[in-house]
C-alpha cells in the first residue's frame, strides 16, 4: 500500500517519505479502514520533529497521523462483520502504534473506528478525533453548561472552534471568544460566539466586564495559554468556577496563584485527549454522532494536501498563521 513514514525524528522534508509498505491486517478487536482523508494535528507534527523532548522513536518506521476517515474494509476475530462497508472517522491511531492514517490502510481497536454519518463528508470526520474530543472533554467534564457563560480562549483554533460549537449545542448562555487578528473573529462568530474580543487590540477583562456587566462573570474558561492568560481569568471568575486547559505553549511551566484560587474555590482540569478515560471518549463520540447526524457542526478547512505533498501540509501545521484543518486526501 501506499503511505507516508518516518524512521527518525527530525524536520518534515529531511525525514518523511512516501512509498510502498506493507499492507496491515486487523488482530483480533481491530477494524482496518481504507483511508480517504487524514488530518495533522499538531501532536503529530511535534512527535515527528521531537518537540516533545529527546524522546526515542519507540517503532522503527512510523506512519504518523492519529486522525482520520475512510470505509472498514475487513475486521479481525470477535467484531461484527457487519461493519464491513461502514463510513467511519478514526482516532487515536498512532497512540500506542506505529500505523497512523497518513496511508491508504490502517488498522485500529474496534471502538476507534466511529460510524461517520451518511450526511457527513470525509473531511469532516478526519477532524472528529483530537480536535472534538478535546474540545467535548473541556466544556462538559464538570457537569452542565446550561445558563453558563463561558470563554473559550483561541476560539478560531482547532480545539477552540469545536468548544464554541460544544458549548453552543450544550445550552451555554453566553460564549465569548478570544481571537488575534480579524480572520479569526469571522470564523469564531461563524462557530457561534456570541462576543468576540481580539486580545492584541483589546483589554480582554475589561471588555469581559463590559459585554457581560459583571465583575466576576466566567463560570468555565477552555484555555490553550493557562500560563500566559492565568493572570487575566483568574479575576474573572466567579466562585466555584472551573478553568479547562489543555496547552500552556508560551509558558510552560505557570507559576500558580494559590491562595487567589483557593479563595474562589477554583477547579483547573488539565485535559490531554490521549490519557482520557474511554467513558469520556464514549460521550464525546455520542455527541459527535448526533451533532453529525443532525448537520449540527460547522468545520474549518485551511487546505487538502495530497500524499506527495506531506512535508508541506506538516509545514503548514506548524507555522500556525492560517485559519483551518490542513487535511492530507490518501490516493
Amino acid at each position: 500500500m501506499k503511505a507516508v513514514w518516518y524512521e527518525r525524528k527530525g524536520p518534515a522534508r529531511e525525514v518523511l517519505h512516501l512509498g510502498e509498505q506493507p499492507m496491515p491486517e486487523p488482530a483480533a478487536g481491530e477494524v482496518r479502514v481504507r483511508i480517504h482523508v487524514s488530518a495533522v494535528n499538531p501532536s503529530d507534527t511535534k512527535t515527528r520533529g521531537g518537540a516533545r523532548g529527546n524522546v526515542a522513536m519507540p517503532f522503527p518506521v512510523i506512519i504518523p497521523h492519529q486522525d482520520g476517515a475512510g470505509v472498514i474494509d475487513a475486521v479481525g476475530d470477535g467484531v461484527d462483520p457487519e461493519r464491513i462497508g461502514q463510513r467511519v472517522w478514526v482516532y487515536e491511531a498512532t497512540l500506542g502504534r506505529a500505523f497512523g492514517t497518513c496511508a491508504q490502510y490502517t488498522t485500529v481497536p474496534a471502538h476507534k473506528a466511529v460510524m461517520l454519518p451518511a450526511r457527513a463528508e470525509f473531511e469532516a470526520g478526519a477532524c472528529m478525533g483530537i480536535p472534538v474530543m478535546t474540545a467535548h472533554r473541556c466544556v462538559m467534564a464538570d457537569g452542565p453548561v446550561l445558563g453558563k457563560t463561558i470563554l473559550v480562549t483561541g476560539g478560531a483554533g482547532s480545539v477552540g472552534f469545536y468548544a464554541i460549537q460544544v458549548a453552543r449545542l450544550s445550552g451555554a448562555a453566553r460564549v465569548i471568544a478570544t481571537v488575534s487578528r480579524d480572520e479569526q473573529a469571522r470564523q469564531a462568530l461563524a462557530a457561534g460566539a456570541h462576543d468576540v474580543i481580539n486580545y492584541r487590540q483589546e483589554d480582554v477583562a475589561a471588555r469581559v466586564r463590559e459585554i457581560t456587566g459583571e465583575t466576576q462573570p466566567l463560570d468555565r474558561v477552555i484555555e490553550v495559554a493557562f500560563g500566559q492568560n492565568l493572570p487575566v481569568i483568574l479575576p474573572l471568575m466567579r466562585p466555584g468556577g472551573v478553568i479547562a486547559t489543555y496547552a500552556s505553549d508560551a509558558v510552560p511551566e505557570p507559576a500558580i496563584p494559590f491562595w487567589p484560587m483557593l479563595a474562589k474555590d477554583l477547579t483547573v482540569r488539565f485535559v490531554l485527549v490521549y490519557a482520557m478515560p474511554q467513558a469520556a471518549h464514549d460521550d464525546a463520540a455520542m455527541f459527535i454522532t448526533a451533532a453529525l447526524s443532525g448537520g449540527e457542526l460547522k468545520h474549518q478547512y485551511h487546505q487538502a494536501f495530497s500524499m506527495a505533498e506531506i512535508a508541506a501540509a506538516h509545514e503548514a501545521t506548524e507555522s500556525m498563521s492560517h485559519v483551518g484543518k490542513v487535511l492530507v486526501k490518501i490516493d
